[in-house]
């Protein structure tokens, strides 16, 4: 029986999907139009109790660029310093570490800042699962729908550490929860393959914790 959707093209589009950093390109403008139309996708994602409370701040003036760019290096300069500190976590951890220095030192010249926000507040943990699981599958969704377009992004969080001054700049609400920031632009070249991942076998598990069928 053959699917009623494309297979091959769907999975190329989840494996394929990476956090994009080193490859942005700074110097391409991203149309009003192509946000839109990414975003109208991303809401169709599920959203607890349908409340459908997303919001997003999309900046592109370069004055509150530089402002947000200023607040992310803030709050990766202490992630970095413990990576510096820490043992090497192996080729790959080290490439990783190594683009997310560069996007400190570029992130005001992407051409797109997308902030992702949840009305509400978190108070009590025992509803954080739903509450964040009401943002996080647009989110992704987004991310799906900027690289079927030829772009990229990134899932980064570092301006959260100083979330109440990058609200103060943007005018959002008190009682609005910034998710995340997505450095947004066209990618140079469109050739990410999928990543190196342990056989999920192995991360399986049938019944109960630990038991991994033979």
């Amino acid at each position: 029986m053959s699917s009623p959707i494309d297979t091959q093209a769907t999975d190329h589009l989840l494996t394929t999907t990476r956090a994009v950093r080193k490859r942005l390109d700074l110097d391409r403008p991203v149309p009003r139009e192509v946000l839109l139309d990414c975003i109208r996708l991303a809401v169709q994602a599920p959203t607890g109790s349908n409340q459908q409370g997303w919001r997003w701040v999309i900046v592109t003036d370069p004055d509150k660029r530089a402002r947000l760019g200023e607040l992310y290096r803030s709050g990766g300069a202490a992630y970095m310093r413990a990576a510096g500190q820490a043992e090497s976590g192996g080729a790959q951890q080290d490439r990783v570490q190594d683009s997310a220095r560069y996007l400190m030192e570029v992130i005001d010249r992407v051409p797109a800042l997308v902030i992702p926000c949840i009305e509400g507040r978190i108070t009590d943990v025992r509803y954080a699962a739903g509450f964040f699981g009401s943002i996080h599958p647009a989110i992704w969704s987004f991310q799906l729908a900027l690289r079927s377009r030829g772009l990229g992004s990134a899932w980064t969080s570092f301006h959260l550490a100083h979330e109440e001054e990058a609200a103060e700049l943007l005018g959002i609400p008190p009682d609005v929860t910034q998710a995340a920031l997505l450095p947004v632009a066209y990618t140079i070249g469109t050739d990410f393959r999928p990543a190196k991942r342990r056989p999920v076998e192995e991360i399986t598990y049938w019944d109960s914790w630990g038991h991994v069928e033979k």
